[in-house]
């Protein structure tokens, strides 16, 4: 039951961060802007190969990660709960990790 109950809370946390991370406008990383060339910059470039693969994915590990650090110092255990989003948010992460794997573009 708890493990049911963590792995709902997981999904609904992911879902919301994906649609967050969907509805909102991305802004470039200012420490990654001058590292990464524009399509201006490369005429013959196109402007998707120099976006950021999957940037949603990339989103959503980040903000698990920082969920997962606000549940680490918790003042409660919640009755365990914590213990069980606290893995189920690891093997979230896990899977999203292994998707970034299978893009071989």
């Amino acid at each position: 039951m708890r493990l049911k109950f963590a792995g709902i809370v997981v999904l609904v946390a992911l879902a919301i961060v994906l649609a967050y991370s969907v509805s909102a406008p991305a802004a470039p990383n200012s420490a990654n802007a001058a590292a990464v060339p524009t399509a201006a910059a490369q005429p013959n470039a196109t402007a998707a190969s120099a976006a950021e693969p999957h940037p949603e994915i990339r989103e959503a590990i980040g903000a698990l990660r920082r969920a997962k650090e606000h549940m680490e110092h918790a003042a409660h255990d919640f009755g365990g709960h914590r213990v069980e989003a606290l893995r189920a948010t690891d093997a979230a992460i896990h899977q999203l990790e292994e998707c970034l794997k299978f893009d071989k573009d």
